[in-house]
């Protein structure tokens, strides 16, 4: 099957997912998400495979075990290739559109030392912040998980303090409904984006290599 384009009816269904997300609604309109939504982001997956590498699709399901939110169903469809640990490009759709971006989406313990020790060095961290830079000025969100203060030990007058606040760093652009999302143009605005983003990528997928 090729990509033609996510229609309308998909992001009905997760208009009608976030107003009752029950299982009552998924067992009735299971079908519409199959042939909608699923097939068409499966489609997607298998065009962007032979430049980017395996694309998975996320489950539906969401794991509510520790969540406070019990709502058993995400409300968007992801699919992400992975280039590291918690590394790679990711694209999804919801009811307000479609967002396509890459980075590094969490980190813990040892890798998250890598990351800082990566950015304190003049040698690694200034590429990157060259990167995250030309990123920003190509009209692309910057997003992560921040902390608030900075890390234990470093200077104040860090000259790359704001990277170093972070835990996650990632790029990426949210698209709103507009007729070409419905067409194969959606499939070259994704590949544009994660094209754009490869030197983001590379860098973490260099710096922080799984322990």
């Amino acid at each position: 099957m090729s990509f033609s384009g996510f229609p309308d009816e998909a992001f009905v269904f997760y208009e009608g997912l976030e107003a009752d997300n029950s299982k009552t609604y998924w067992t009735r309109h299971k079908q519409v998400y199959e042939d909608m939504v699923k097939a068409p982001m499966a489609a997607l997956a298998e065009e962007l495979e032979a430049e980017f590498g395996r694309v998975h699709l996320f489950r539906p399901h969401r794991d509510v075990r520790f969540a406070k939110d019990k709502s058993p169903y995400k409300t968007h469809q992801g699919a992400y290739t992975a280039t590291g640990e918690a590394i790679g490009y990711y694209v999804q759709i919801d009811a307000e559109g479609l967002r396509a971006g890459a980075g590094l989406y969490s980190a813990e313990g040892g890798q998250l030392a890598r990351y800082r020790q990566a950015v304190d060095e003049e040698i690694s961290g200034v590429p990157l912040e060259k990167i995250v830079a030309e990123i920003r000025a190509a009209g692309y969100e910057i997003g992560g998980d921040r902390l608030k203060t900075r890390p234990r030990g470093v200077p104040e007058d860090h000259p790359r303090l704001d990277l170093l606040r972070h835990r996650s760093l990632h790029a990426g652009r949210r698209f709103p409904l507009e007729p070409w999302i419905h067409t194969p143009e959606a499939l070259d605005r994704v590949r544009v984006v994660w094209r754009d983003l490869i030197p983001l990528v590379e860098w973490l997928t260099v710096h922080l290599p799984t322990d």
